[in-house]
């Protein structure tokens, strides 16, 4: 914004060089499924003139590029939630998310990839394929927002809107070396409502903490046509990544204690990321706090609400839905009638010992993922260190902030052997989004990763 106002860069210099870029590397990358240039450009001159005429009046992304998930819904632009069954659906209505960045002026430039409803944390479907990973195309980008975190770190926007159920903002994060953001539930309104609500969180991807800040800014606000939005902070988290928080006591956790299996090298690669805290002055602490494994009622609250959404498809476009997928409709629709009820006791119940925990810490560190980034169009990676594990068993790490709706962010932490990346989780208290991002731009002063960019995003 500072080089719009000064009139060193254009708008419509911006714009063009993102899609330039989507042009350029999109072939390969598969990020984004639907370019919406003609608006684009359109929208990147009246910007222009807005910096011409009264810059000061501008809106705080007046110009900026942005991208969004292809589940969340966009007015005028089609919306396919990742599967042939809704291939032609065009929203009369933007998410409120999605207006809320019109409103502050963003420019869509397109809709990035995403699995069917979100419903695995790899980015493939039977619509347009899948999104490899930047840094090694056969592995997968993560997933449910890997289109969007792909779109961040190729540089196709500064500014990506995903949705994180189980770790959809998270993983994808991690596995290319980004930066993506959960905040509290509640603290960016959630309509219209998804078939995951009481999961759901909606937050910024992007290269840098300040990115996701300056998002998060926008985002953070009431809505009342969702009635778990919290009302807006009172703060600017753009402001407050500026002042480095002091004696933070700070838990990393190899393990919350019911994981099936770690790989040994992610936990290397980020106790060494938590241990470079100390010399910041924070105290950090290893321990396994050992709850009990939220992965049952997490996975029936979350299967019970993709199935929810597709299971009237099923007679008739069976084969637009992917085997597993299809599996888990009839698991959920085999569930006994007071499942759902059960999960959400066994949520609220289960709070009580993260609460126990984060009692006696500011944040807790972790490992994103149990594993780095496996082969493209898996589903999941089957094994962890040459253990197997379960569907979902490889996100011990990402649920838990889910189940309880704290802010949680993946910073990158390293690289493995193979040149792959890994994240690093830095989880806060209830609300305590401030403070998660606080640190996390600590850690990036300490170790940027900004710089360190794939050698496959070159253009010719």
């Amino acid at each position: 914004m500072q080089g719009y106002r000064a009139r060193s860069l254009s708008p419509v210099e911006v714009v063009d060089a993102c899609l330039a870029r989507i042009h350029a590397l999109n072939p390969k990358l598969n990020a984004i499924v639907t370019i919406t240039e003609e608006a684009a450009r359109q929208q990147a001159v009246l910007a222009e003139q807005q910096f011409a005429t009264d810059p000061e009046a501008a809106a705080p992304l007046c110009g900026i590029p942005f991208t969004v998930k292809d589940t969340l819904p966009t007015a005028g632009v089609r919306t396919t939630f990742g599967s042939p069954i809704f291939a032609d659906f065009v929203p009369t209505e933007d998410a409120a998310a999605v207006a809320a960045i019109r409103r502050a002026g963003g420019v869509l430039v397109g809709k990035t990839n995403t699995p069917t409803l979100g419903w695995i944390t790899a980015t493939h479907n039977r619509l347009f394929g899948p999104t490899p990973n930047p840094w090694n195309l056969s592995v997968t980008a993560g997933g449910s927002s890997g289109g969007a975190a792909v779109s961040a770190l190729a540089g196709f926007a500064p500014v990506n809107i995903g949705t994180d159920g189980g770790g959809s903002i998270r993983v994808p994060a991690s596995f290319t070396a980004t930066v993506g953001f959960k905040p509290s539930y509640g603290r960016v309104p959630n309509y219209p409502t998804g078939p995951n609500w009481g999961l759901q969180h909606i937050g910024p991807l992007g290269r840098t903490v300040e990115e996701v800040a300056t998002v998060l800014d926008v985002l953070a606000a009431s809505d009342e046509r969702d009635p778990y939005s919290l009302p807006a902070p009172g703060i600017r988290y753009r402001e407050c990544i500026r002042s480095a928080p002091k004696n933070l006591r700070l838990l990393f956790c190899p393990d919350f204690g019911y994981a099936e299996a770690v790989d040994p090298e992610v936990v290397t690669i980020c106790r060494r990321a938590a241990g470079a805290l100390e010399q910041l002055g924070h105290g950090v602490t290893e321990q396994v706090p050992n709850w009990s494994s939220p992965l049952s009622f997490w996975r029936t609250l979350f299967v019970t609400g993709a199935s929810y959404r597709l299971a009237l498809y099923l007679p008739e476009h069976a084969q637009h839905i992917e085997d597993k997928l299809r599996e888990l409709i009839e698991e959920a629709k085999a569930l006994p009638p007071d499942a759902y009820y059960r999960a959400w006791l066994q949520k609220n119940e289960w709070w009580q010992e993260v609460r126990a925990t984060c009692d006696d810490y500011d944040l807790v560190l972790s490992p994103v993922t149990a594993c780095p980034p496996f082969s493209v169009g898996q589903d999941s990676p089957g094994e962890v260190a040459g253990k197997p594990v379960s569907f979902y068993g490889w996100l011990p790490f990402t649920v838990p902030f889910n189940v309880t709706g704290q802010p949680a962010i993946s910073v990158p932490a390293g690289m493995t052997a193979a040149g792959l990346p890994v994240g690093l989780q830095i989880a806060g208290n209830r609300f305590a989004d401030d403070l998660v991002l606080a640190l996390a731009a600590e850690y990036e002063a300490l170790r940027p990763w900004s710089s360190h960019v794939s050698p496959l995003l070159s253009t010719p």
